[in-house]
């Protein structure tokens, strides 16, 4: 059985968000999809099959931390489609059945792919209890983003404070269904728009490197604020990636690259 280890928004190995990818012919018993994706040990590890011509989507798709399955995931749909494309069995776009909806993903000519996911919605919430003590930053706005991301969005002040976070991973899973996303404008002059750090202790995750749903959320987010829908997101992680979010009413387009770096054979 066929693996690969994909780094997904990041042009090169060893940056981004790395993912593993298995192309099945249909899907075994959840327990032995979490078991491979524990053993993967990456944020996630997607498994896809083929569907019947001529329906709503062309793969179904499904995505596993090393603890749970979750609902939604852009890095390793990123990476799933680059595996896709890059070895000729979709060209163009591809069309997802997941917990989700149906997800597409777009081939271009330039290499990169774009995802067309729905946008999250945001409420404004208070600020929890205990929260700014848990990420050890002052909490400008936080936004709850709905049940498919299931985050806590949260606003500090500068790029220097989303940069220098070190949390309490303990304490931040009391927090949220899925984890906590904090974010803030980008410095002057850097190329990007906003920076963001993502953690997701809760389901296994202390610290995810690229985080593309979590761009469904930040789209809305900062579009309202900088009066743009096309913008550039950085997220701030040891790896880092880049993420262009493309804001379009109800639906968040998603562009970025993806690079296999591991090719392998699963032993089953």
């Amino acid at each position: 059985m066929r693996i690969r280890i994909v780094d997904a928004f990041t042009d090169r190995p060893f940056a981004g968000n790395p993912a593993g990818v298995l192309l099945l012919d249909s899907f075994p018993d959840d327990a032995w999809l979490q078991n491979v994706a524990t053993e993967v040990n990456l944020s996630e590890t997607a498994f896809a099959h083929p569907l019947a011509a001529g329906g709503a989507a062309d793969w179904a798709l499904r995505w596993f931390t090393p603890a749970t399955e979750v609902d939604m995931c852009g890095h390793a749909t990123l990476a799933t489609a680059h595996v896709l494309n890059t070895t000729g069995a979709t060209s163009g776009t591809v069309r997802f059945a997941a917990r989700c909806g149906v997800l597409a993903a777009t081939a271009q000519e330039n290499g990169t792919i774009t995802l067309d996911f729905p946008t999250s919605p945001l409420t404004s919430e208070m600020v929890p209890d205990g929260l700014p003590a848990a990420l050890g930053a002052k909490i400008l706005a936080v936004r709850d983003t709905g049940p498919h991301v299931g985050d806590l969005l949260v606003e500090v002040a500068d790029e220097e404070t989303v940069r220098a976070l070190s949390p309490d991973f303990a304490a931040l899973t009391a927090h949220s269904r899925r984890g906590v996303i904090v974010t803030a404008a980008a410095d002057p002059g850097c190329g990007y728009d906003y920076v963001s750090r993502c953690f997701f202790p809760g389901v296994g995750i202390d610290e995810d490197p690229v985080t593309g749903s979590a761009h469904t959320a930040l789209a809305p987010f900062w579009s309202a604020r900088l009066g743009r829908d096309d913008l550039i997101g950085l997220q701030a992680s040891a790896r880092s990636g880049v993420v262009r979010t493309a804001l379009r009413g109800e639906r968040t387009l998603l562009t970025g690259s993806a690079v296999t770096v591991i090719d392998g054979e699963l032993h089953v």
